[in-house]
């Protein structure tokens, strides 16, 4: 584990039966953290592996804690470890897809606010996500700016509940 800037990183190893790669946490320092209204434990959910270490990174600027992997049975499996306060999910994954995914995040943890952002969405899959219990959905690409604020109202939510 090495301290870098206030942000804790610490790299875990798969199990041999785990089809991802290199799962990475970067998770906020919270004696360091700067902004007590934004989540520390943010969990990102999309095979683009690309693109989520691209918002992994832009969270990170925004004093969020994140962490990544690249597909449904292992965001369940995270899940277990360590339970995220909010998770971003893409709809398009291999095996258990966004939707099944939202569906079994919703039954065993509802205290956990999923955000749904995909590009390749409907206004019928909207609403199945929504029925669901989906915090909110976006459409990819995702301005920043409101992706951090729908994160700050989903925390926000969860506080109000504690």
């Amino acid at each position: 584990m090495q301290k870098q800037n206030a942000i804790l990183t610490a790299a875990i190893k798969p199990s041999k039966n785990d089809a991802m790669e290199t799962q990475v946490y970067h998770q906020l320092n919270m004696s360091e953290k700067c902004n007590v209204e934004v989540p520390s434990k943010i969990l990102l959910v999309d095979d683009e592996k690309e693109f989520v270490q691209t918002l992994s990174e832009r969270l990170r600027m925004r004093d969020m804690g994140t962490a990544v992997v690249y597909d449904g049975n292992s965001a369940l499996a995270q899940i277990q470890r360590d339970e995220p306060e909010v998770m971003i999910i893409d709809l398009k994954m291999p095996g258990i897809d966004g939707m099944e995914l939202l569906k079994q995040v919703k039954q065993t943890c509802p205290r956990i606010q999923v955000i749904v952002m995909t590009g390749h969405g409907s206004e019928q899959d909207k609403k199945k996500c929504m029925d669901l219990g989906a915090f909110s959905y976006m459409q990819k690409p995702v301005d920043i700016n409101l992706l951090s604020e729908s994160l700050k109202k989903a925390y926000k939510k969860i506080k109000a509940v504690e």
